[in-house]
């Protein structure tokens, strides 16, 4: 039986990246998936050569190419992405970490019950915005130099150090409405209420995002990815 040669292995690697498939992940998926389809055409053809090989496996994927294949790569990443999100979530309504979490809670919803609740819930929210700019910049700058000592990349990673900049521009495009909503329920128990619980948890997702998650990047990438090493 024909095997393929590592050269022609590199050369399958190569056709990935040319049609638009940039982690290494998925790059390694595409590649297993077209050696044994070309493998098992020569079990029937001979005759056929790698590249012809090579084209036919690849007309599977049909007209749109590797893109389903990297659409539910995505969606899996993602999904694995929030698993590690949602169980660090959930510790922090667990003993010893719920202690902080109510401690939190205290602290907003009395700041909340005073005189001073648009300008405090609004100085709160900026801090929020501002400390996750700034550790949004800084996982940026990680990313980069890990890809200075790695010519590769892997999708969990990627949205380990970049997706949770994302909720940024979020946050602070909603900066005038929290002013407007917080204006308005002054001495309303359950706005408060709500209001505080919204901000404790707002602190505790953006903790985990941009502190806890990438902290445990090295963990996480080498459970998912057992090949995966800087």
């Amino acid at each position: 039986m024909m095997k393929l040669t590592e050269s022609q292995i590199q050369d399958l690697y190569a056709f990935t990246r040319k049609h638009f498939v940039e982690h290494y992940d998925l790059q390694t998926e595409l590649v297993d998936h077209l050696a044994n389809d070309i493998e098992t055409m020569w079990k029937t053809d001979t005759n056929l050569t790698f590249e012809e090989a090579r084209d036919k496996a690849f007309k599977k994927f049909g007209i749109f190419g590797f893109m389903e294949a990297i659409e539910q790569k995505q969606k899996a990443m993602n999904k694995r992405y929030m698993r590690y999100f949602w169980n660090e979530l959930k510790l922090w309504f667990r003993v010893p970490q719920i202690i902080t979490t109510l401690g939190l809670f205290c602290v907003y919803y009395l700041s909340f019950s005073s005189l001073y609740t648009e300008f405090l819930s609004v100085g709160y929210y900026i801090i929020i915005a501002i400390w996750s700019i700034f550790k949004s910049v800084q996982l940026n700058r990680q990313f980069r130099r890990r890809k200075e000592k790695s010519d590769k990349k892997w999708m969990l990673e990627e949205m380990i150090y970049k997706q949770a900049g994302g909720t940024t521009l979020v946050f602070m495009s909603q900066v005038y409405n929290v002013f407007l909503i917080s204006d308005r329920f002054s001495g309303n128990f359950t706005a408060i209420l709500f209001f505080s619980i919204i901000f404790t948890l707002l602190t505790l997702i953006n903790y985990i995002s941009f502190q806890l998650i990438p902290n445990k990047a090295e963990a996480l990438l080498n459970e998912t990815y057992p090949e995966f090493s800087l």
